[in-house]
């Protein structure tokens, strides 16, 4: 695999690195990336919606008039569903949109989703990610070095109280470890920013 280059947190090169290719080089398998990225969509829904139906609406017990003479057509009940307050046709009810994948399909959905990266060339690998300060003004300079895009996922080993306050009050910044990476948050983010040691700790699983 080709070498990608680490940067210093003011965008200059330092070195070239050489990703593993089993896990950033792989042909991406479209089918189980979709799996992947429903279910974790799905695992968000609550699936508390309900609707009552024409038996749990309140009323409606008696005849509105009687079957013959009236000339109007026979009406059996004031909560049939075609009636103003009458219960719902199919409407939603409580349920799981939970969807099942075995772990050989979730670490290829990740690995294919991570190749994507490197394809495409949204990935950006720095040297590391220490910052001296929690100052958002700062954050924003480093990102700029970084060339970051509209949404930007940054990975590091692990979190430090500078990163995430300086981070916090950016609407377009996902901030994650290394252990705590899945394919939806990799494919929603235009940029993805990871750190050397993230990197390693990556292909340690992965590979």
């Amino acid at each position: 695999m080709e070498k990608i280059s680490v940067l210093n947190l003011k965008g200059e090169k330092v070195k070239d690195i050489t990703l593993n290719e089993t896990v950033w080089g792989i042909t991406p398998n479209d089918a189980v990336l979709y799996d992947a990225i429903t279910l974790s969509r799905n695992s968000l829904r609550q699936g508390t919606a309900d609707t009552k139906t024409r038996s749990e609406v309140r009323g409606g017990g008696r005849k509105p008039w009687r079957q013959k003479g009236t000339g109007r057509a026979r009406q059996g009940s004031t909560r049939a569903p075609h009636w103003i307050k009458g219960g719902i046709v199919f409407g939603p009810h409580p349920r799981s949109y939970a969807k099942k994948m075995n772990r050989k399909e979730r670490r290829l959905a990740l690995k294919s989703a991570l190749s994507y990266k490197v394809l495409d060339k949204e990935l950006t690998i720095v040297e590391n990610f220490t910052v001296e300060t929690n100052k958002t003004k700062d954050m924003k300079n480093i990102l700029n070095n970084l060339n970051a895009a509209r949404k930007t996922l940054i990975v590091v080993e692990e979190l430090t109280d500078n990163v995430i306050l300086g981070t916090r009050n950016l609407n377009n910044i996902v901030l994650l470890e290394a252990s705590e990476i899945n394919t939806l948050d990799i494919v929603a983010a235009d940029k993805m920013i990871i750190t050397e040691a993230a990197v390693k700790t990556i292909e340690e699983v992965l590979a």
